[in-house]
């Protein structure tokens, strides 16, 4: 997800430095997301792997990966609907850091709109470094009256939405597009096949047409909505939900949120010794 639009404290640096600054002084490059209510987060393990993956593109070991989730999670606040972020920053030295956000409001439903140019993205499997291009894109979509842009190939096929995994069911059988490198590996999707795995349910992996979208329900998850309804495309009405698909779905990501863990249950072999 974007940055909040306001000002909004920066916490915590992993040197465990507080410090309240302005969005536009420091840009991620790398960052994950989750949303957190009353203590409790969806897939907490599997949000700080995607990151500690991320960031060792950039030269960050895990041993520091593990001492600064370590103090996240004991910094994280236990009562009240929040947003965090996790972020590496280059500039103007290499740093890990966390931005505590208050929750905005979760919805179940959104308007697509589609981005009438082939997806910009550099690096579409990393969250964090597009993201300047990502809110620019939203913001276009928000103008048209929109909640989600979706992003497509240079034919035309759908591969994802800018800050969202993309479902279509078709026949019974769920759809979304593959993983390969080219969409962003979203921990919320790696729960959903999972489920379809453990129920028996084939997935077919592919991109769509437009008109195919709009031939289907279609859905978009994401780690703060969970999983929204994609109501319209460009104005024109998806298919009709089935209704207690959906919410069979919904409960059951709802009952994967967990209190958060002991730290040493992420991150059992960190030691003193490979601190930084």
């Amino acid at each position: 997800m974007p940055p909040a639009t306001r000002a909004v404290p920066l916490l915590l640096w992993e040197t465990g430095v507080s410090e309240g600054i302005e969005d536009s002084r420091y840009r991620p490059v790398v960052a994950d997301s989750w949303l957190l209510t009353d203590g409790r987060a969806r897939a907490y393990p599997l949000h700080w792997r995607r990151f500690g993956a991320a960031v060792q593109r950039f030269g960050v070991p895990a041993h520091r990966v593990a001492s600064f989730g370590t103090s996240v999670t004991a910094a994280l606040p236990r009562s009240g609907v929040w947003f965090p972020r996790i972020e590496l920053h280059m500039i103007p030295t290499q740093r890990l850091a966390l931005r505590l956000r208050p929750a905005p409001p979760l919805v179940s439903r959104a308007r697509g709109w589609l981005w009438p140019h082939p997806d910009p993205r550099r690096l579409p499997h990393l969250k964090g470094p597009d993201f300047e291009k990502l809110e620019k894109i939203r913001a276009a979509a928000q103008d048209a009256g929109a909640d989600e842009a979706l992003l497509c190939d240079e034919q035309g096929l759908v591969r994802e939405g800018a800050f969202s995994t993309l479902y279509w069911w078709s026949a019974g059988i769920l759809h979304t597009p593959p993983d390969d490198g080219r969409i962003l590996p979203g921990v919320t999707r790696r729960l959903l096949l999972a489920r379809c795995a453990a129920l028996g349910l084939p997935v077919r992996h592919r991109l769509p047409s437009v008109a195919e979208l709009l031939d289907s329900e279609v859905w978009i998850t994401s780690a703060l909505h969970g999983i929204r309804v994609l109501t319209e495309i460009n104005g024109q009405p998806t298919a009709p939900v089935h209704e207690r698909r959906l919410h069979e779905w919904r409960a059951h990501l709802d009952a994967l949120s967990e209190p958060l863990p002991d730290p040493e249950a992420i991150w059992p072999h960190r030691s003193t010794e490979e601190a930084p």
